[in-house]
């Protein structure tokens, strides 16, 4: 495979993160890919780019996005005090599934939360994404929760 580098996502990554995000059956859904973005993105960046507890990263080949996520590192009390790390709308290029560069996503989040202390790292997933499930098994996280949400 060829060279991938993981930086912090900027203001001009935007669009590409958006595309990303709505490359999918349950993304088309959900997402407004239309042009150009919908404030409610460049708001929701700002936040998480100004948060020192978050991180919006892309996955890059020669400056061109092909993979985003988003890491949360959670304080908590629970478990002595430990930290989470949570990676959340992970999303790769479809020319570039299957290539192993959602292992090496996976693998940098982790050391990113291993680095800031992290005594576990979690996730959710969409029921409806099979794939996504046995990738994730394959990695080694183990489905030993349920989790709800609430849209509002």
């Amino acid at each position: 495979m060829t060279q991938i580098t993981f930086r912090k996502a900027r203001a001009g990554d935007i669009p590409a993160i958006i595309a990303l995000l709505g490359d999918d059956g349950l993304g088309r859904q959900r997402e407004d890919t239309s042009s150009p973005p919908n404030p409610r993105y460049l708001e929701a960046f700002k936040a998480i780019d100004a948060d020192p507890r978050q991180l919006q990263v892309v996955a890059a080949l020669d400056e061109t996005v092909v993979g985003t996520m988003q890491v949360t590192f959670i304080p908590g009390l629970s478990r002595q005090g430990a930290w989470r790390g949570q990676i959340e709308g992970v999303r790769i290029a479809a020319a570039h599934r299957g290539s192993g560069l959602g292992r090496q996503m996976f693998e940098w989040a982790i050391d990113q939360c291993r680095a800031k202390g992290c005594a576990l790292v979690q996730l959710t997933t969409d029921k409806k994404r099979l794939d996504a499930h046995r990738f994730y098994d394959r990695l080694g996280f183990v489905g030993s929760h349920v989790g709800y949400k609430l849209t509002l």
